[in-house]
């Protein structure tokens, strides 16, 4: 038996699978939706063939046992361990999906006909419901699962490739938002897009099940396994395949004798290959097969046709691009970009903008900073493709002004540790040790500092008159100090008027006091 190549299919389900975070990222209209199906069908296509090889293995398993139990039982009673870890995720992936469209199509639910595609209820209820949501009982079995294929598998490449496909960890971006894994997936997510991630699962399960299968196959001498069959076998580079990009697929037999090599034919011509690869240049979009048969003679000199056929499908150019820490660019300000395209690697792409400068930082990351408030960017990607550069797509940011930062003084605690403070009560020694002002964005998600030029303080005189007190920079005035000296614990005094400068170059006065009371 010939252990598979899966690394092209594997390639092909993250092309599958990007392309679904990249809908998942954008704000789609119900319509859009319908895409989700379609993915879906690809990856329900992508298991079942799997689960069909995986089926093959497992026949030859027990095929081998019968003939030669004590040489086979180990491998084969491992086998069913796999088979038994493989088909509990596999369905509880299933349940949950049905659970999912249930809760948003009611009893008459059917998951090959979703109503409520673009329900955002019903995957939140079911996974995230207080007391009763099932996301961390999948993330716990995923987790179970993921330690105990990898545990059996020897080739590191495929432990790895394993472990990255059932990864429970959450996105940097995420994790700061508090989100964990479950939030993460299915948070606010539509039906199609939820039914479409647990599908994702159990094609990675299928996939996990496959590669253990072929490295228990591996460890049995090929020859007690092998069946009296021969079939034909298309491996394709991948399924989806941009316009202008190739095709590529190695056509073998399954069971081939190394002393002549089978006749290939692509309909009905004889494909000239040494090595068995037939590549075509595909110049238009759409859904093709690859057919043909192969000729080969058995022991006793009678020819033997296999048939074969392989579905692939050639898209549009295709990318994405998304601001790294925010959904809206700053004019003036450096907002780290990234940018990839499905399939290509990132040294290969280019991206140029308008309204603003863009430098690149490294491979797939740049920092755009807009020029004019109100003036949409315009990114442009280019990827080379084929040896020539294509354009795969344009894509539109809006651009406002950085929102006004907060003032607070510069504090320093007992231990040292440096804290901001925007208000309320303070030792007049603390006050007096920040020395001065500050202000910036600080809302969890931006961190921007800006310079302070210039503000006022407003003291309470005896008589309760306001005594107006101005410094020209971020420091306070020795008027100021000597104020603040003065006061009693339970005065208070305001800061007011503070005149900043960010890093757009524009300079605003801030409308909100800070409030000081000494205690």
């Amino acid at each position: 038996m010939i252990r598979k190549k899966l690394t092209p299919r594997q390639k092909m389900i993250n092309l599958m699978y990007v392309v679904l975070m990249a809908m998942l990222a954008l704000n789609v209209s119900s319509d859009v939706l319908d895409g989700f199906s379609l993915v879906d069908e690809g990856l329900n296509r992508t298991k079942l063939n799997s689960a069909s090889q995986n089926e093959m293995v497992y026949k030859e398993l027990e095929g081998a046992m019968k003939q030669n139990p004590e040489k086979t039982r180990q491998w084969y009673e491992k086998a069913q361990k796999v088979r038994k870890m493989s088909d509990d995720l596999y369905n509880l992936a299933e349940e949950l999906k049905m659970e999912i469209v249930r809760d948003a199509d009611g009893s008459g639910a059917d998951l090959n006909d979703i109503k409520g595609k673009d329900n955002l209820e019903a995957a939140t209820h079911v996974m995230l419901a207080s007391g009763v949501g099932r996301g961390a009982e999948l993330k716990k079995a995923i987790e179970a699962y993921r330690e105990g294929i990898t545990s059996m598998i020897n080739d590191e490449n495929q432990k790895k490739i394993i472990k990255e496909n059932l990864s429970t960890s959450v996105p940097k971006k995420a994790a700061l938002q508090g989100k964990n894994w479950q939030e993460y997936l299915f948070e606010n997510t539509p039906v199609a897009a939820a039914v479409t991630l647990l599908s994702k699962l159990q094609t990675d399960v299928r996939h996990a099940e496959g590669e253990m299968l072929h490295q228990l196959v591996a460890n049995i001498d090929v020859k007690d396994v092998r069946v009296n069959q021969i079939n034909a076998y298309v491996i394709p580079n991948a399924q989806t395949v941009v316009r202008g990009g190739r095709f590529s697929a190695q056509i073998i037999m399954a069971a081939v004798d190394t002393t002549q090599r089978p006749e290939i034919y692509v309909g009905n011509t004889l494909l000239k290959s040494s090595n068995g690869r037939y590549e075509t240049v595909c110049s238009s979009t759409g859904e093709f097969t690859l057919r043909g048969y192969l000729l080969m003679k058995n022991a006793d000199g009678e020819t033997i046709r296999r048939e074969f056929s392989q579905p692939y499908t050639v898209v549009e150019p295709s990318a994405t691009v998304s601001a790294t820490m925010m959904n809206m660019l700053y004019a003036g300000y450096q907002n780290p970009i990234s940018v990839s395209v499905p399939g290509v690697p990132n040294n290969k792409i280019s991206l140029s903008m308008t309204n603003g400068t863009l430098t690149k930082k490294d491979a797939g990351n740049y920092v755009a900073v807009p020029t004019t408030v109100g003036t949409d960017v315009t990114f442009t990607v280019m990827a080379e493709n084929e040896g020539r550069q294509q354009e795969m797509g344009k894509f539109t940011f809006h651009v406002r002004k950085l929102p006004d930062p907060t003032g607070y003084l510069l504090t320093t605690d007992s231990k040292g540790n440096a804290s901001r403070f925007k208000g309320g009560r303070i030792s007049k020694q603390a006050v007096i040790s920040a020395g001065g002002i500050g202000a910036a964005i600080d809302d969890g998600l931006l961190d921007i500092s800006f310079r302070v030029v210039g503000f006022e303080t407003l003291f309470l005189d005896a008589m309760g008159n306001v005594m107006p007190e101005v410094s020209q920079g971020a420091n306070f005035s020795q008027n100021q100090l000597n104020r603040i000296r003065s006061l009693s614990r339970g005065k208070l005094f305001n800061i007011s008027h503070i005149r900043v400068v960010g890093p757009d170059g524009i300079e605003r006065t801030l409308t909100t006091p800070v409030e000081v009371i000494i205690n």
